[in-house]
């Protein structure tokens, strides 16, 4: 404990350098905190969220704004696609189960999404209280949503036309909560859950709903040549439907057919260019303050060389004051790396109150394993550094030292 005492008084008796070799550490620390915990957020949400996806149909144009709308709910779709056409890409034989979306309309910022009871399959849906939508304007709500926009069973709210804002408000169809989700830790906590009838009712059509539903799932509409899907959530039948299906789509018919494994890839390699010019920079700043440290300490050796001689001629051994040098810059990183650590949660815990997508949100709160080596690297930064002035103290000539003082 005497050893710790010397060496934290040792380190403040510059208190300026020691205050910049904290920011140094800390600063890069914060950078590759917040990296890590963004990137692995990021991965985990895109992995979480396309699970048992094989497949995203909808209407031409961007393959990844397609799969950015249909699954993680954080861009304009690409279209419609003709309720006719898509039908007979759900009978396909490659195809085991087609989960149709129809989107445009929102509440306070939380889309309202249109589809069938193949939905709730798909994602293993369950029921916090209430009950699933069955007929039109009826809705099931996420977790969420339940709790940010203060909905209980049988409360009633008006969707708004468009997908962010309430601007257009369908004041001539009320929707009732008919149940509240369980957390599912996906997209679906953020989401208002619907029949595709009570969409199509948003938007002129007439025609009333059948609640029944034939063996795909699909609700038996009228008029279905009028009426439009967003798009299809495909789950292949067979591995054959991996090469044949996405081909036909794309190649004989008027839709486009995308990957959300490969889309979810390539949007992950984009980001992924910035957060390793940003994860260099960081590693940088860490290198900086490592040379920092280094002189800190082989300088603070050089003007302490009396004292430490006369801690010899007092009984102090090599070792102490080896030990003493080592500690020192153990004790100046790890505190810069902790205070790096929780300065990463909080930046980007601050970063999340002010995102506006509910579906892209990351959180501070969130503590990750790889994050020990980030306690590591500093233990490390500190250990390289010291170990020099470390060396020379331990090899200090004693008598040379009394005598030139």
């Amino acid at each position: 404990m005497n050893l710790f005492k010397l060496s934290w008084n040792n380190i403040w008796a510059k208190p300026l350098n020691a205050a910049l070799n904290l920011l140094l550490i800390a600063f890069g620390t914060a950078i590759l905190t917040v990296l890590l915990l963004a990137s692995t957020q990021i991965e985990n949400k895109l992995d979480k969220n396309s699970k048992d996806i094989d497949l995203v149909v909808g209407a031409k144009g961007s393959p990844l704004q397609l799969i950015l709308s249909s699954i993680y709910y954080i861009d304009f779709p690409t279209g419609n696609i003709p309720m006719k056409e898509a039908k007979k890409l759900m009978k396909s034989p490659f195809v085991k189960r087609a989960v149709p979306l129809a989107m445009g309309d929102n509440y306070n910022g939380v889309r309202i999404v249109g589809t069938d009871s193949n939905y709730i399959s798909l994602y293993g849906l369950k029921l916090q209280s209430g009950q699933f939508w069955k007929a039109d304007l009826e809705a099931t709500i996420g977790a969420n949503v339940a709790a940010t926009q203060n909905l209980k069973i049988g409360d009633k709210f008006h969707g708004g036309h468009g997908l962010t804002e309430m601007k257009d408000q369908h004041d001539d169809h009320t929707y009732t909560v008919v149940g509240i989700l369980a957390p599912q830790q996906n997209v679906t906590d953020n989401l208002i859950l619907t029949g595709i009838g009570s969409i199509w009712k948003m938007h002129g059509d007439a025609g009333e709903s059948n609640e029944h539903h034939d063996h795909e799932g699909e609700a038996d509409h009228a008029h279905d040549d009028d009426r439009e899907f967003t798009s299809l959530l495909i789950q292949y039948r067979s591995p054959m439907a991996v090469a044949m299906f996405p081909m036909m789509v794309n190649q004989t018919t008027n839709m486009q057919a995308a990957s959300p494994a490969q889309e979810s890839t390539r949007l992950f390699s984009l980001i992924g260019v910035g957060v390793d010019t940003l994860q260099w920079f960081a590693l940088l700043i860490m290198f900086i303050a490592a040379i920092s440290v280094f002189i800190n300490l082989y300088n603070s050796l050089k003007e302490r060389s009396y004292d430490l001689a006369i801690m010899r001629t007092l009984g102090a051994s090599k070792g102490k004051l080896f030990s003493l040098i080592i500690l020192e810059g153990l004790i100046l990183t790890i505190i810069g790396t902790l205070i790096g650590i929780a300065l990463g949660h909080g930046v980007l815990h601050l970063i999340g109150n002010y995102q506006e997508s509910s579906q892209a949100k990351m959180t501070g709160l969130l503590f990750i394993k790889e994050e020990i080596y980030l306690l590591i690297a500093g233990l490390a930064i500190g250990m390289v550094a010291a170990i020099i002035p470390a060396v020379q103290a331990y090899r200090s000539n004693l008598s040379n030292i009394l005598a030139k003082n």
